[in-house]
């Protein structure tokens, strides 16, 4: 009986467990734990840039001058309920026949102790998505 391998029940029932352990477990809902709390810090800037995009193009098209369309943004961002700019921060240029409304801003977002997240934010309504600079 060369080439039979026997094997008790102990053997074979530690041979096929397959699971994680109580330290791989603790470990992987921990790495959970941050990135679930990351993203529930991240997701709302997010949110509030695409509420800032979505006003500069309202403002771009119901106004004709930079008052305008200042005016239009702030009413627009009372309504949307967010305070990240103004319209007194947006960089509004004329280019040819078409004018063009940017913007651009930093959020901090404090994670723990000392340490923290800074996105930076940009949006245009330039259709090439590269904003015309300003001319002082």
């Amino acid at each position: 009986m060369k080439g039979n391998k026997t094997m008790s029940n102990a053997q074979i029932s530690k041979e096929y467990q397959r699971g994680i352990s109580l330290i791989g477990l603790i470990l992987s809902l921990g790495v959970i734990v941050l990135v679930a709390m990351l993203a529930m810090k991240v997701v709302p800037t997010v949110i509030e840039f695409m509420s800032i995009k979505k006003a500069i193009d309202i403002a771009k098209v119901s106004g004709s001058t930079v008052r305008e369309i200042q005016g239009s943004f702030d009413k627009q961002a009372a309504a949307g309920y967010f305070d990240a700019i103004s319209g007194k921060d947006l960089s509004i240029v004329k280019n040819g026949d078409e004018v063009e409304v940017s913007f651009a801003y930093q959020k901090k977002i404090p994670l723990f102790g000392p340490a923290s997240l800074v996105l930076d934010y940009t949006g245009t309504t330039a259709k090439n998505g590269i904003a015309a600079k300003k001319v002082e």
